[in-house]
């Protein structure tokens, strides 16, 4: 596919996916196709470990869908509920995927533009940030897995908050709620969003991807057996070249080279 709408870069084992479709970078069936295509290609780039998702220029991150697709859906269920769960597709590709996904939000992140945000797995937030799932105001939920990743990150009565009121955080309300996890000036987004995938990059490539491995799939797990995921996981990473070199260089106080083995 010729892409129109999505780039990517990659260097040093990190890619940055800038969603670029003016003025505020707004999911059309097109960005959505793009992005499936982007990080369906990056998954198999085994030497790639982290992915960093941004908008292009100073004014949004994604600031939602393009509600001019919307007349097509009004009075077609259907169509409305496929269009969802495609959505809900490229979203759960993201959080599912081998890589560690950190969502450098430069400006506006509302409706599925929060959602796309909430399915990475770190979020980096300029201090110039409004964020927020605003869909009640036109007679809609969240329906590209808002109502249910926004309960589990943070919290039901805080998920409601958002959803039934369709409120904007600003950057300093969200790190206080948790949505976001760093604040830095709106010019540093992508610099501080780099720095944390150096951090990352820096460890044991399958630890890491066994780490995110657990957490995601032991919140939807009992205790009981999320405690057991995590006991095979770490029994796993027992059996990898990794770890011997990871050991022996802290024991010879050098850097390891990991070799994602």
């Amino acid at each position: 596919m010729e892409r129109t709408y999505v780039r990517s870069t990659v260097e040093n084992r990190l890619a940055v996916v800038t969603i670029d479709n003016p003025k505020v970078n707004a999911l059309n069936d097109r960005v959505v196709d793009e992005l499936a295509e982007v990080f369906g290609e990056l998954e198999t780039l085994s030497e790639i470990g982290v992915g960093i998702l941004t908008g292009a220029g100073e004014k949004a991150f994604v600031a939602g869908a393009d509600i001019r697709g919307f007349e097509k859906f009004i009075g077609n269920r259907q169509a409305a509920v496929d269009s969802s769960r495609r959505m809900q597709a490229l979203f759960s590709k993201i959080e599912n995927s081998r890589l560690v996904v950190i969502a450098a939000i430069n400006g506006l992140a509302l409706g599925g533009g929060c959602e796309l945000a909430v399915a990475c797995d770190l979020r980096v937030a300029g201090d110039n940030v409004l964020i927020g799932v605003p869909e009640v105001k036109l007679g809609l939920i969240p329906g590209a897995g808002g109502t249910q990743r926004l309960a589990r990150l943070l919290g039901k009565g805080r998920a409601k908050y958002m959803v039934l009121t369709g409120e904007f955080l600003n950057a300093r309300e969200a790190f206080q709620w948790g949505l976001v996890d760093r604040v830095v000036p709106a010019e540093d987004v992508l610099s501080e969003a780099k720095r944390i995938a150096a951090r990352i990059l820096g460890n044991a490539p399958l630890a890491v991807e066994a780490g995110k491995r657990a957490i995601n799939r032991g919140l939807e797990m009992s205790l009981e057996d999320g405690l057991a995921l995590e006991a095979e996981l770490e029994g796993d990473l027992f059996l990898t070249s990794d770890l011997a070199e990871g050991t022996k260089a802290f024991l010879e106080k050098r850097t390891a080279d990991f070799r994602r083995k």
